[in-house]
């Protein structure tokens, strides 16, 4: 009898040890394998939201086959806290390993409709797009200046949906004073700005916010970014520059910055002040005339006249010798390392030379010669 008992008793262990190496191997096989899903879809995590209303979410919209199982499953990875809001891509057949990666791990949205205010030289423009899961392309819906035009329909909409994505993104060339008078403009940005920040010391880059975002604090890390930028490019600097200080590099590649939009001539702009300043030249650059002149608040919109060549400012690099006092722009960080590490040359002319870039030139009488070819290139072009 006793005998019968225990064989019995090991019967059901078995049984039950099959059965539960069975749900575990379920577990795994649902855990981290293929999933469902047959096209990239967008799924939005809330602010706040709960793993069990994610995981619903995600029931309902065919990622997952069982929510309690991609609840067991964050919960046996340690990340069952760790949710992060924002809109996330989903790829076709992603495991719910690969789900609870996508929606756990950085918090940088990766889909959905996104809100870019970029602030350019001339003007700045209100991008409003949405990224398709499917396609991973962005669809513009909208794009105006804001304050100048109409607010495009369903913007109010958009601006109230808490999945929406919003980046300010400065170009390179900006001055602080645009910074601030644009950052005013910007709907979805709060608080006050209690003054200019120094000219130079934000930096041309994009960044990411959330709605509501204070205008100060976002200008304080567009500062701290390019104090970043600037220590670390000044502590691999060329030897032997005619630069004493971060803040005079600061400024010579505001010039680079203003004077070329072609990236690869940079290193070359630069070497021809860099030069210029060894030799102890005036740098005669028409972007520093024309800061003196507006003083960074809005384009000259017109040429230099030779009376404002010949006024002085502190500014003017036809007067003065050696750099202006302050920067005159926002460089971006490729200019600042060409001013830190101009290109080996003895350039010391450029002028336009009609495809967008520059001639360079070593003499004056060969820069004389490259002046004459971009005149007459002027010339044409007013006669078409």
């Amino acid at each position: 009898m006793a005998r019968a008992i225990a064989s019995n008793a090991l019967t059901v262990f078995v049984v039950l040890m099959l059965a539960v190496a069975g749900i575990l191997a379920w577990g795994r096989s649902e855990y981290a394998g293929e999933g469902p899903l047959e096209e990239a879809i967008c799924v939005v995590v809330p602010s706040g939201a709960s793993l069990s209303r994610v995981s619903e979410d995600l029931l309902a919209q065919g990622a997952i086959d069982n929510a309690m199982v991609f609840r067991l499953g964050a919960e046996y990875s340690n990340r069952a806290s760790q949710l992060k809001a924002g809109s996330f891509v989903v790829e076709p057949g992603a495991s719910v390993d690969q789900i609870l990666g996508a929606i756990t791990s950085s918090g940088r949205s990766t889909c959905g409709t996104e809100i870019n205010y970029r602030i350019g030289v001339a003007t700045a423009n209100m991008l409003v797009r949405e990224l398709d899961p499917a396609s991973q392309t962005y669809v513009e819906l909208a794009s105006f200046v804001p304050g100048v035009d109409p607010e495009p329909e369903g913007l109010s909409a958009i601006l109230e949906n808490p999945s929406t994505r919003y980046r300010v993104t400065l170009a390179e060339g900006v001055t602080s004073w645009q910074v601030v008078e644009e950052l005013k403009q910007a709907p979805f940005l709060s608080g006050e700005i209690a003054e200019v920040p120094a000219e130079g010391a934000l930096a041309p880059d994009s960044y990411e916010l959330s709605r509501g975002s204070d205008r100060a604090t976002l200008l304080t890390e567009m500062t701290e970014r390019q104090a970043a930028i600037l220590s670390d490019l000044w502590a691999a600097r060329a030897p032997g520059l005619p630069l004493e200080t971060p803040l005079e590099a600061l400024t010579l590649a505001s010039i680079v910055e203003k004077e070329t939009g072609v990236a690869d001539e940079r290193p070359l702009v630069a070497s021809v002040f860099v030069n210029r300043l060894e030799e102890g030249m005036r740098l005669q650059t028409d972007p520093t005339v024309i800061y003196g002149l507006t003083e960074g608040k809005a384009p000259l919109g017109r040429g230099l006249r030779q009376s404002e060549l010949r006024r002085a400012t502190p500014y003017n690099t036809y007067v003065i010798t050696g750099l202006p006092p302050t920067p005159i722009a926002n460089p971006g960080r490729e200019s600042i390392a060409a001013a830190l590490n101009p290109a080996g040359s003895d350039y010391l002319f450029f002028v336009a030379d009609g495809t967008g870039g520059h001639a360079f030139a070593e003499t004056l009488a060969e820069h004389n010669r490259n002046v004459q070819r971009w005149r007459e290139i002027e010339a044409q072009r007013a006669n078409q």
